[in-house]
């Protein structure tokens, strides 16, 4: 049985612009994505940003950090 995840309105987008100000993921912001990737009913905006996100990580220009928040 898999958990029910429900992501709050706006998550994506937020965890973008902080990761994008911060230059790192911290280890909540690594949930939500986490959250976000099993959320079947994600709208076209919240999977452009984990894309960026993702495309970011990869490109090095956002690191992925142990910081807890």
């Amino acid at each position: 049985m898999t958990p029910q995840v429900q992501l709050l309105p706006g998550a994506i987008p937020a965890i973008l612009a902080s990761a994008s100000e911060r230059g790192f993921l911290t280890i909540a912001d690594r949930y939500g994505l986490m959250a976000a990737t099993l959320d079947d009913t994600l709208d076209e905006t919240d999977r452009r940003c984990v894309d960026r996100l993702l495309r970011a990580v990869v490109r090095g220009r956002i690191q992925v950090g142990e910081q807890l928040s």
